[in-house]
């Protein structure tokens, strides 16, 4: 037995999900000691130096006042939109929900009776009727805890941005841990919250389940499918939105007007601005609280068919529970080195203290592995594998949820050297626009497909290690791994764009340059940042859709997934199709929603006198309506395909081939992903690069306006649907057709593959009784 006891397990969850929405909160409270009011900064003393470079700018009231006037603007436009969006959602929500009850209730034709267990045919199990009920409720609570984890996530990013930019006038250091503060409240509200909701959910079904456990956590499985259908129309209706605006923007305001990015005479840069918050913000956190729930569900799942839930091991049981509550405490410890045992005094330093909280999460989490390892594990156990059940000990786990956590280090930094602007492979793209833009799409998607060698093989030592180690379950604990400093990731991950809208307020308030200089270079961190965590996403998205899909196997029936078989490879080549399918429906969507964009700010800049020279405003409102009208209109057919496919599959073509297509799904989607996100992320680089004339070679480039600048505009133009819609729309992809069809496999396996069954009933008459012109 393991050492750590049921009572004492039962206290520690949510002590640490306690703990981190408390840090959370006191973060909030630090932040919110930033007044954004006309008397900012005279109580401290600052007066003085607060405007020390600010000679060229607005005076200092009238600067806090536009702050304030644009921070407000940018907030409301995001909570509308989002309170549009999850109108449409609630809708789907409700209709899914009660897609799921009737599919799964009529496994068994809706009866109450009890069944023999599927996996231990010698006991009773809760009826199919009562699965049916509590995943329908469990798709629910994660649904609403994944919309949740975005709307705060926004609301603290429109709250933190100003603030960002206020405090950049005391210097980077004071507007870094602002922005930084600001990301750890996010991260940890999500962390902690996606944790207490599930073990709540898990303690209030045991009162019904009692001693059926793989009832219970296959029904919890509901609850990843819940949190990951929210985050896929939340990254694909976000991102549409806020790249049709910032491609709108960039295009007409850069390259044909020549004026500066975040000017507050482009007509587009509230809607760009305000998309950041519900793509980047909502969209992002969204997407890991997904992550985070179905890592958890798969392991909980082969954990509850293995010996852990047969002997009712609860301490054991809730290992990936316990690994993620001693996540929470070690990015706390973290994140204290950022804000409070280390400053930043200049530009340079900025980039490389992120880094370290990466590196000293990942050092200090092994050691919190090790711990929970040897006491929450007994010595010597059984795992699940195929029908078959594998000895395991305890050290075993400790390494596969180690080896997640160090490949996602491992693809976090390669991530950072494709797309740093700080590194040869994005100053080479940089140097390609000297000969245009033709150029420097070539090297960037170059540079693309060669960000994927590294991350693969991660990925691949990674799943060998685990799966030989300790079977499905060490691959889902291993994505549990990767995903155990999810606090801090998403703190890094949200600095980014609260950054990116403090240089735009400043901009557009009137700031003087070298307060814009500030902004601009935790823009530019923000930027390597955002890339990391879409890699660590997709990484682990890998690894969850592994260990979704061997639950899967396993819950269908299938002894092996045979890829020789007719029925499995027709799936396993159109699995391999559809992220292509998808990427040219959600590409298509920004390109058609930029294009009115485009017309609309030229249309702008065509027909209001004084515009261009600042007498006049431009109107903001019909920008961010173009946006909104084509996010949730675009969302829809994308969100479309990934929900049903599995369920067309699985109902007409059955198990098999369902696991085709989830097979061909992950390999082929993981590697697009990679590519798309890091061709963007190098493009958007290599115009910061010239834009800053860091360097004697960035200063050859440039300065802004210059015809290699124009070429990295229009190259980041191109990338900014593929590295904030596409690409990290591609993780969800992969690990929700995954989940679902985990979810839906009692229903598969039982009445699927209705198409063959249907061709197998035409009686087979030789050729001879056949009519004369059937013939051959």
């Amino acid at each position: 037995m393991a050492v750590l006891s049921e009572a004492l397990t039962q206290i520690l969850i949510p002590a640490s999900a306690l703990i981190g929405i408390g840090f959370a909160l006191l973060q909030w409270l630090l932040v919110s000691k930033v007044k954004v009011s006309a008397d900012y900064g005279k109580k401290d003393g600052y007066k003085d130096k607060l405007i020390e470079d600010e000679e060229e700018g607005a005076e200092n009231a009238d600067a806090v006042i536009k702050c304030a006037e644009i921070q407000n603007a940018i907030s409301v436009g995001a909570t509308s939109f989002l309170f549009t969006q999850y109108k449409y959602l609630g809708i789907f929500m409700v209709a899914f929900a009660v897609v799921i009850f009737l599919f799964l209730g009529s496994v068994k034709g809706f009866s109450t009776q009890s069944e023999p267990c599927t996996y231990n045919p010698g006991n009773l199990c809760k009826p199919a009727l009562a699965n049916a009920m509590f995943s329908t409720i469990a798709f629910l609570l994660g649904a609403l805890t994944s919309v949740l984890s975005g709307f705060l996530g926004m609301k603290i990013a429109t709250y933190a941005n100003a603030r960002t930019t206020l405090e950049a006038r005391k210097g980077v250091g004071k507007a870094f841990i602002t922005a930084f503060r600001s990301g750890a409240v996010m991260g940890f509200l999500l962390a902690a919250n996606g944790l207490l909701v599930l073990y709540v959910t898990i303690n209030l079904f045991k009162l019904y389940y009692g001693d059926d456990w793989e009832g219970l956590y296959e029904s919890i499985t509901g609850y990843g499918l819940g949190g990951s259908s929210m985050a896929l129309f939340g990254r694909v209706g976000g991102g549409i939105y806020t790249k049709a605006a910032d491609v709108g923007a960039d295009l007409v305001g850069k390259v044909e007007k020549n004026i500066p990015e975040d000017d507050p005479r482009n007509p587009a840069v509230i809607a760009d601005n305000v998309g950041d918050n519900v793509g980047d913000i909502a969209g992002m956190g969204s997407d890991l609280f997904g992550s985070y729930a179905e890592s958890s569900c798969a392991a909980l799942f082969v954990a509850s068919i293995s010996s852990f839930g047969i002997t009712h091991d609860y301490s054991a049981m809730s290992y990936p529970l316990t690994i993620s509550a001693m996540g929470i405490v070690i990015c706390l410890i973290t994140t204290l080195f950022a804000t409070d045992l280390a400053e930043i005094r200049h530009v340079s330093e900025i980039e490389p203290s992120l880094k370290r909280q990466l590196l000293i999460s990942t050092i200090l989490m092994t050691a919190g592995i090790a711990v929970v390892s040897f006491l929450a594990l007994p010595s010597e156990f059984t795992l699940f594998n195929f029908g078959t059940e594998k000895a395991v000990k305890n050290w075993h786990l400790f390494f596969c949820v180690s080896i997640g956590l160090w490949a996602g280090l491992a693809i976090g930094y390669i991530t950072e050297y494709y797309t740093s602007n700080a590194y040869s492979p994005v100053q080479d793209v940089a140097d390609s626009c000297r000969t245009g833009a033709a150029t420097n799409v070539i090297f960037g998607l170059a540079l693309g497909y060669k960000s994927v060698i590294i991350p693969i093989f991660a990925i691949a030592i990674a799943i060998y290690i685990s799966f030989s180690l300790a079977a499905m379950y060490g691959v889902a604990v291993a994505a549990l791994g990767m995903l155990s400093t999810i606090a801090t990731g998403l703190a890094i991950d949200a600095y980014g764009p609260i950054s990116d809208n403090a240089g735009g307020i400043a901009e557009m308030a009137g700031m003087s340059h070298k307060i814009r200089e500030r902004t601009d270079a935790l823009d530019a961190a923000g930027n390597t940042t955002a890339a990391i965590g879409k890699g660590f996403a997709i990484g682990s998205a890998a690894l969850v859709s592994l260990a979704l899909f061997g639950a899967f196997v396993s819950r269908a029936g299938i002894k092996t997934v045979d890829v020789l078989t007719p029925k499995v490879f027709i799936g396993l080549i159109v699995g391999a199709m559809l992220p292509y399918w998808f990427s040219a429906m959600t590409m298509k969507s920004v390109g058609s929603a930029a294009l009115k964009m485009v017309e609309e700010v030229r249309r702008q800049f065509n027909t209001i006198p004084g515009l261009m020279e600042g007498r006049a405003k431009p109107d903001y409102a019909n920008c961010v309506k173009i946006s909104t009208d084509a996010s949730l209109r675009e969302m829809i057919p994308p969100g479309a395909l990934v929900m049903l496919t599995p369920l067309i599959a699985g109902t007409l073509f059955g198990v098999e081939t369902l696991a085709g297509v989830l097979a061909g799904s992950l390999v082929s989607g993981v590697q697009v992903a990679i590519s798309a996100s890091n061709t963007g992320g190098a493009w958007d680089n290599a115009k910061k690069y010239i834009e800053a004339g860091a360097s004697e070679h960035a200063k050859s480039l440039g300065p802004k306006g210059s015809d290699s600048h124009k070429a990295a505009v229009i190259g980041d133009t191109i990338g900014d649907p593929l590295k904030d819609t596409s690409g990290p729309s591609l993780n969800i992809l992969i690990k929700l057709m995954a989940v679902e069809s985990l979810v839906f496999a009692p229903f598969f396996a039982a009445h699927g593959g209705l198409l063959f069954k249907l061709l197998r009933t035409f009686p087979d008459y030789p050729m001879e009784m056949w009519p004369p012109s059937c013939r051959l």
